[in-house]
């Protein structure tokens, strides 16, 4: 997959900034989860993989191609419990209070009304559910998008709690990017 700036965003790039696994470490089999502008489906197979096969991932993507590539990856793999579209964020709501998790990688910037995605991702969570935002940290690189479009942490939350969340941590993933991890205000 090729992001911003025309780097390859493969698995071993992913795993040379942040652990994925620790992203996920609190997902159990059984569990819902979604995955908002998953691309190739990094993070939805990883899910897909410990939610296991009473577990669901939904992923939703703009690029067509991408929601292709991540169906070749889940059939490759045998993970049949991920339901995939290709659609804008803005505009998909899979279930109402039925997520588990509602998760974003790197992409919350892309939106072309952040808003209105994180007030989509309230309504599908759980009153229990977790929103995970990992994103670019707020820096000039010479890769990754440009920075007038990033995000930084204070922003990104501020956007987080007006949708209806309440921010429990914010911490550093590495030496590119941040994680915001939230729960629905009840």
């Amino acid at each position: 997959m090729t992001c911003h700036g025309g780097f390859a965003l493969d698995e071993a790039t992913r795993r040379s900034w942040y652990n994925p696994e620790a992203l996920l470490q609190d997902l159990r089999a059984d569990m819902i989860f979604i995955d908002v502008g998953c691309g190739d489906g990094f993070f939805s197979i990883l899910a897909a993989k410990k939610v296991g096969e009473k577990g669901k991932v939904y992923a939703v993507d703009s690029d067509a191609s991408a929601i292709e590539k991540l169906g070749g990856k889940a059939q490759a793999g045998g993970l049949r419990n991920i339901v995939s579209k290709v659609s804008s964020a803005e505009e998909t709501v899979f279930c109402n209070g039925c997520a588990d998790y509602v998760f974003f990688s790197m992409v919350l910037h892309d939106f072309a009304d952040p808003t209105r995605v994180l007030q989509n991702a309230r309504k599908m969570i759980k009153p229990t559910g977790k929103l995970i935002d990992l994103d670019w940290k707020k820096r000039k690189m010479h890769f990754g998008p440009p920075f007038k479009i990033r995000f930084s942490q204070d922003y990104a939350s501020s956007l987080i709690r007006d949708a209806g969340f309440q921010i429990d941590g914010v911490i550093a993933a590495g030496n590119y990017h941040y994680v915001i991890t939230a729960k629905p205000l009840l």
